[in-house]
């Protein structure tokens, strides 16, 4: 049995692999490209994540599992793993703490303004008053995405005071359903989003979505880019409809220069980085890849195994 796997975490995997598995390792995106054509296993991770699936495509017919340290599977060829039947499990929960800490510190940052702080410092300005003085007790938040990102961010914010409100397929535990926060925006003072990345959620934050929050609502997402109609989004920044607007990430990425959203009034990009704000990633990864390929070698059940059809 053949596994491909990446350089980076030899350290981590090899003393623990079995000596009866053939395990290959990669630095470069053509190597990767071509100890797939035969490979059983499959941890193929890159930057930019559009390398990941050009790797799948070209995996032959001994695939049957694909290991990933990302949580969202918007870079994976879901289609193509269905149809050959291969399984895949996802990283969800390796960055979770990581991510909800930087959604809580984008809350802080736009409930104290701390941006504005920070660009006078540059300046050298001794700013004469706070140009944040939202106190987040007895705010509001809606997290659309209550799974185990949005449960910790929840959790956090509560210890603030902020009462949150969850968003589910089913409502569990308090949360509301997916065809219910809409009529609701207008209740909070912070709209997060967590949700994975799916045809659903597509766009789901657009004009009308928008003009339906309060002036003084600012807009956090730690998902996808995607999830937001960025010039539905300019413009409201830019006619005050919301107080401002903090964007992990954006789409595309690398967000180029010239786009507006660099300067549109009240957005604070930070380029993606809330799952690399730690340095436990590929510890956890390895540990996760470790444990899940015992059970796959023991034909039992697998941790953080994605539904290929729901796309999470």
């Amino acid at each position: 049995m053949k596994a491909v796997l990446p350089a980076a975490a030899r350290p981590l995997l090899e003393p623990h692999l079995p000596a009866d598995l053939e395990a290959v390792w990669f630095a470069k995106p053509d190597e990767a490209n071509a100890m797939i054509a035969d490979a059983d296993i499959a941890w193929v991770d890159m930057q930019p994540t559009e390398l990941v699936a050009d790797a799948i495509r070209k995996a032959g017919p001994n695939l049957k599992w694909v290991s990933t340290i990302y949580a969202g599977l918007d870079a994976f060829p879901l289609e193509t793993l269905r149809d050959n039947d291969v399984t895949l499990t996802n990283g969800a929960g390796i960055n979770a703490v990581a991510v909800a800490e930087y959604a809580v510190m984008g809350v802080l940052v736009a409930a104290k303004r701390f941006d504005t702080v920070v660009r006078a410092q540059d300046r050298h300005e001794w700013l004469k008053d706070a140009p944040g003085k939202v106190e987040l007790a007895g705010t509001k938040a809606l997290v659309i995405g209550y799974g185990t990102i949005g449960r910790m961010i929840g959790d956090r914010l509560a210890a603030f005071g902020v009462d949150v409100t969850g968003v589910t397929r089913t409502g569990r535990e308090g949360t509301i359903t997916p065809d219910a926060w809409r009529d609701r925006l207008g209740d909070f003072d912070w709209v997060i989003l967590a949700a994975p990345s799916t045809g659903a959620t597509h766009a789901m934050i657009g004009r009308d979505e928008l003009a339906a929050m309060k002036p003084s609502a600012w807009l956090i997402n730690i998902a996808r880019g995607d999830m937001i109609d960025d010039d539905a989004l300019i413009a409201a920044l830019t006619d005050g409809s919301i107080a401002g607007a903090v964007l992990d990430p954006t789409n595309p990425e690398p967000l180029p220069a010239e786009h507006p959203l660099w300067s549109a009034p009240n957005a604070i990009v930070t380029m993606h980085l809330s799952g690399r704000s730690q340095t436990t990633m590929f510890k956890r990864g390895a540990a996760l890849f470790l444990e899940n390929l015992d059970a796959f070698l023991a034909g039992t059940p697998m941790k953080n195994v994605a539904d290929l059809d729901a796309g999470y």
